[in-house]
């Protein structure tokens, strides 16, 4: 394994990685993974997909991206926003986004990331959300020891330059808005402060 491809940092977006990889359908073509920063995940990936795209809308990530990627024509990285970059419609086997989607506009976002995927592609979102309700709150409590000392152990740490913002939703309109464009879907709330969603779209 190329030294860029193993692990340089770890973060709870890294946590997810391993999970994210495991969902890759079999004999994978082409993957997509939206926000994908400085193109660590988009570079595991290309160990089970033919073809690997990142595309994000940071200038700074995406020259990083290219950086490590060079001399791998089986990766390619747009730079520009998700929801406009010009990408092929029902095109990938395997959609993928860590911490990217609260950036965007969620309906949306979600709507053209099931709109990419072809007839029986895989979809997996991992992403941050608010706690609101007291079950929520009361979830985060409980988990905050164990999220504190992982990050210490682990000495956690993001690339430089990668983009931060507060997510606007909270785990209940999630996983209700989620429930409503991808009937079906698979959703998971993880210790480390993610969700996840998992889904498979019909075949024709």
């Amino acid at each position: 394994m190329r030294q860029a491809d193993s692990d340089p940092y770890w973060n709870t977006n890294v946590a997810r990685h391993p999970g994210i990889l495991r969902a890759v359908p079999e004999g994978c073509g082409d993957a997509l993974d939206v926000g994908c920063g400085d193109g660590l995940l988009a570079r595991k990936l290309t160990g089970r997909a033919k073809r690997v795209t990142g595309v994000d809308r940071s200038p700074e990530m995406i020259a990083r991206a290219r950086e490590l990627a060079a001399g791998r024509p089986e990766l390619t990285f747009v730079e520009g926003d998700f929801l406009t970059a010009v990408l092929p419609a029902e095109e990938y086997d395997f959609v993928c986004s860590v911490s990217a989607i609260h950036q965007m506009d969620f309906d949306a976002a979600l709507t053209r990331m099931r709109a990419l995927l072809r007839p029986g592609g895989t979809l997996v979102v991992v992403g941050l959300a608010r706690e609101a309700s007291p079950a929520e709150w009361a979830a985060m409590i409980a988990a905050a020891p164990v999220v504190r000392i992982t990050k210490v152990l682990r000495r956690a740490r993001e690339p430089e330059g990668m983009p931060v913002a507060a997510p606007r939703m909270s785990y209940g309109q999630v996983r209700a808005a989620a429930g409503r464009l991808l009937p079906g879907v698979r959703y998971r709330r993880h210790v480390l402060r993610r969700y996840s969603l998992t889904w498979t779209k019909p075949g024709r």
